[in-house]
């Protein structure tokens, strides 16, 4: 693995899956003889944000009548928005 001239690397996904370090992860470094050894402090924000987000995205699914269910990407969004497709507005 090549260091860049900023001293930065590219962290391999098996590596980072299994440690748990998603985009936004905080992670410490340190020294252990002359081993670099990185660390992930805590859940990252953005992950804990989607975490969240996913968790409220299914109790709204959940709650949604069948008419709901049925509309497309769109229409959620122009009902959401509270605007009227047939307006033009978008």
């Amino acid at each position: 693995m090549l260091v860049t001239e900023k001293g930065q690397v590219t962290i391999p996904k098996h590596i980072r899956d299994a440690a748990g370090v998603a985009p936004g992860s905080e992670v410490t470094f340190s020294l252990e003889g002359s081993k670099i050894v990185i660390t992930p402090v805590g859940t990252g924000v953005k992950e804990d944000r989607r975490a969240r987000l996913r968790a409220a995205a299914v109790k709204v699914h959940g709650s949604l009548g069948a008419e709901f269910r049925q509309m497309g990407a769109d229409e959620i969004m122009h009902f959401i928005r509270g605007d009227d497709p047939a307006d033009g507005a978008a």
